[in-house]
C-alpha cells in the first residue's frame, strides 16, 4: 500500500526540457572554429546560443508548473519550533 507522505518533491513531463541546455556542457560537440559568425568563432557563438535557449527553457518549466500543488492529502503537521534546525 502506498503512503500517504508526499515530499515537497513533484515530476512533470515539462521538467525534462531542463535537459536541454545541459547539452551546452558537451565541450568535444562545439570545439572548433568555423563556422565564424560576424568574425566569432563557432566555440563562443554557440554558447551564446544557449544563454537565450536556456532562459527560455526554464521560463517555459516555470510557466507550466507553478499551478502544481506540491503537497496533497493531509497538511504537515510539524510546527515552526520542530522545522527549527537549532532546538533540542
Amino acid at each position: 500500500m502506498p503512503s500517504e507522505h508526499k515530499t515537497g518533491l513533484r515530476w512533470s513531463n515539462w521538467n525534462l526540457l531542463l535537459i536541454l541546455p545541459l547539452f551546452m556542457l558537451i565541450t568535444p560537440w562545439f570545439n572548433q572554429d568555423e563556422p565564424r559568425f560576424f568574425g566569432l568563432p563557432f566555440f563562443y557563438w554557440y554558447q551564446f546560443l544557449f544563454v537565450p535557449l536556456g532562459v527560455v527553457c526554464v521560463g517555459l518549466v516555470y510557466i507550466k508548473t507553478k499551478d502544481e500543488p506540491v503537497v496533497t492529502g493531509k497538511p504537515d503537521k510539524l510546527g515552526v519550533d520542530d522545522l527549527d534546525e537549532g532546538a533540542k
